[in-house]
């Protein structure tokens, strides 16, 4: 049995702008970072389907002829995403050149193993033409072969620069981190979901400092499409086997692409195959195979007849007819080629289904990268597509299980991977402190009776997708670096907040809680911790930031969800409506206010309308458990605290105030004492 999830939804206004091209052929986010063409190492950041292989074109072709480049090397992960860069006639769109590879040149099409592609980079790199597209397998075969210094005076271009890592053993990431050291080439890095919180650091901070950054945000993305207008992110519970209950949240009459779990998950019967039978024989009566397509033919109880893409089967004949048909440019603009898709490792990056509008996701997947990955592929725009969503189906911890505390897990990781889509998915904050020569900003709209000078006041830029938020009390960056994280890194602060355990268990199941222990102090040692190299002030100016942006998502989606039906809200979304009405309906907005919220408040109410009381009552029960009594780290950090308190308040917090945070410092200084104490009595 499943039952569903509020699912936030955030509404778009669909105005197309992020496809319309200017007088060079360049869409938005392409603009943007051709303007940044003559950086040295960039980094672009955007969505799926923004455009960034055609991006890369432009700059490439600048750096070749504008530039004193000898040749451009374009690297990306797997043979299937070498097309991107196939020939593109730019100038027939306004460009002053046109995009060509030899085809001796693109080793993605090439055949042979990496042993005589690896020979090909040699021969390029001794030749005239100009481009050169490779795996990232080859290109690391070729620096160790050539070594780095046979790259000088070219633009290495790296595609889904997340499968880079800063980790020794990640020879990509080592390579680029000698070719930075030896600062002779250009490097142009793309990624659709760069997040840095997943394992570990893509790069070291002291290059990625050199790196000039573009983003693009999926809010950006998806509000200048021409057709799609709402997105749907939510997650279901189920018990017993999925394949059962998979009609409750798969829709025949939606494209779908489904994942089934990983076959050593927790949510896996261990026999994949069986898996797909079932889930086809719950939509219908199989009707044989397409032999054109190899696609499988089902007939609905209502008499259409479905056509399911199975590229689970591990027969390698079948599963390459089916990928084959899948990827047929013939076929990319016909709707009805294809109606679900039923993958498990596959079709996730760079598979490109315009039509898909349910991204369906069965068992917890540890990769955030992976899940931005998966929506991106329901978040391509399309004639008559409307709506799309992504699904996570994951098994109800059961109390009668050995493996409660990893289901317990799975569904904490699950909510915070939620939490940062939403986050992820949502408007721009710039955040600006509330002072008396404070005032309105170009372009920003403040609502019904415009910019108010006696409060703080909300703005809204629709084009941009960025809000302009006054709050009161707050700390400015100082140095370049904390402007840049505030600006471009909140996410990722976001990301190691609520993926660390401690924090998300407390926030979701600990009733004695008191909001800033998380607030300020959890985030606050996360920003310590990530980025030691700032001072203490901007230290705090990165935790504020990074908690008010959380918290204002948060308090806009409890307002959405609290507002019922939500489908009337037109040209905005319901999450832009929440924070003028949250940030309206508060006296004053204020840091104070924003720490006391507990961040994890409307993901609680949302997992207790979902989850059996039961099974609730296990997680609690196993969380309650590990509860420890206060540290002697968590007390140094209530004590700091507590003598910022003294500085504001003149007095150091009491034990017996009535406000719970005053108290809880109070507790962290009587604690430090005792110990002192203890010490000095030997």
């Amino acid at each position: 049995m499943t039952k569903g999830v509020p699912s936030v939804s955030v509404k778009y206004a669909a105005n197309g702008s992020s496809t319309k091209s200017n007088e060079l052929g360049m869409r938005a986010m392409q603009e943007r970072a051709y303007e940044k063409r003559g950086e040295q190492y960039l980094l672009i950041k955007s969505p799926p389907a923004s455009g960034k292989s055609r991006a890369l074109m432009f700059i490439a072709l600048d750096k070749l002829h504008n530039q004193g480049l000898s040749q451009a090397i374009v690297v990306v992960p797997e043979k299937s995403i070498g097309s991107s860069f196939n020939d593109e006639p730019l100038s027939k769109y306004g460009f002053w050149a046109d995009w060509t590879v030899q085809p001796q040149w693109n080793l993605c099409n090439a055949p042979g193993g990496d042993d005589g592609k690896v020979g090909a980079v040699g021969k390029f790199l001794e030749s005239d033409d100009k481009v050169l597209v490779c795996t990232h397998a080859t290109f690391r075969f070729a620096v160790d072969k050539f070594g780095i210094e046979a790259f000088d005076d070219r633009l290495i271009a790296v595609d889904e620069f997340h499968h880079v890592s800063a980790n020794p053993d990640n020879k990509l990431g080592t390579h680029l981190g000698a070719l930075v050291a030896r600062d002779k080439v250009h490097l142009v890095a793309m990624t659709g979901s760069y997040f840095r919180g997943d394992a570990e650091a893509v790069l070291s901070p002291e290059d990625e400092a050199r790196f000039d950054t573009v983003t693009y945000t999926y809010y950006e993305q998806l509000n200048g499409y021409k057709y799609l207008k709402s997105l749907d992110i939510g997650y279901f519970f189920y018990s017993g086997s999925y394949a059962n209950d998979i009609l409750k949240v798969l829709d025949p009459t939606e494209k779908t692409i489904l994942h089934i779990p990983n076959v050593n998950s927790r949510e896996s019967t261990k026999d994949k195959h069986r898996e797909v039978e079932h889930i086809i024989d719950a939509l219908g009566d199989w009707q044989g195979t397409d032999p054109a397509t190899g696609f499988q033919l089902v007939k609905t109880p209502e008499g259409g007849v479905l056509r399911i893409a199975d590229l689970v089967d591990d027969e390698p004949a079948k599963r390459d007819k089916v990928s084959a048909a899948l990827k047929d440019p013939a076929q990319k603009n016909n709707r009805d080629h294809v109606d679900i898709i039923i993958a498990l490792g596959m079709a996730k990056e760079g598979f490109d289904w315009i039509w898909c509008e349910h991204a369906l996701t069965v068992g917890y997947r540890a990769s955030l990268t992976e899940i931005v990955q998966i929506i991106g592929r329901a978040t391509r725009d399309a004639e008559g597509k409307t709506r799309a969503r992504f699904t996570n189906l994951i098994a109800e911890p059961d109390a009668a299980a050995e493996a409660v505390t990893e289901a317990v897990n799975d569904t904490l990781k699950a909510i915070a991977a939620s939490l940062l889509m939403e986050q992820v998915l949502a408007p721009r904050f710039n955040f600006t402190p509330k002072t008396a020569k404070s005032g309105p900003v170009e372009r920003f709209d403040y609502g019904d009776g415009g910019y108010d000078p006696s409060k703080a006041n909300v703005g809204f830029n629709e084009a941009s997708g960025q809000f302009q938020i006054e709050i009161k009390g707050l700390v400015e960056p100082k140095s370049k670096e904390a402007k840049r994280i505030c600006q471009e890194d909140l996410n990722e602060v976001i990301t190691a907040f609520v993926q660390d355990k401690t924090t998300i268990e407390r926030g979701l199941f600990d009733e004695e809680l008191v909001p800033e222990e998380l607030t300020q102090v959890r985030m606050g040692k996360i920003v310590g911790a990530r980025f030691p190299e700032l001072d203490a002030e901007d230290q705090e100016a990165v935790r504020q930031h990074a908690v008010a942006a959380l918290n204002l998502t948060q308090k806009a989606k409890e307002i959405a969800l609290s507002s019922g039906d939500d489908t009337q809200t037109t040209g905005n979304t319901a999450l832009i409506d929440g924070v003028r009405k949250f940030a309206m309906d508060v006296r004053e907005l204020d840091i104070d206010l924003i720490d006391r919220i507990n961040p994890f408040g409307e993901a609680y109410s949302i997992l207790a309308k979902t989850m059996s009381e039961e099974s609730l009552r296990q997680v609690q029960a196993v969380i309650s458990a590990k509860k420890v009594q206060l540290s002697p780290d968590e007390a140094r950090d209530l004590a700091k605290r507590a003598v910022k308190f003294k500085q504001e308040r003149g007095r150091l917090p009491s034990i017996t105030s009535p406000d719970p945070w005053e108290k809880k410092m109070a507790e962290g200084v009587a604690y430090l004492a005792r110990m002192k104490q203890e010490a000095a009595n030997g």
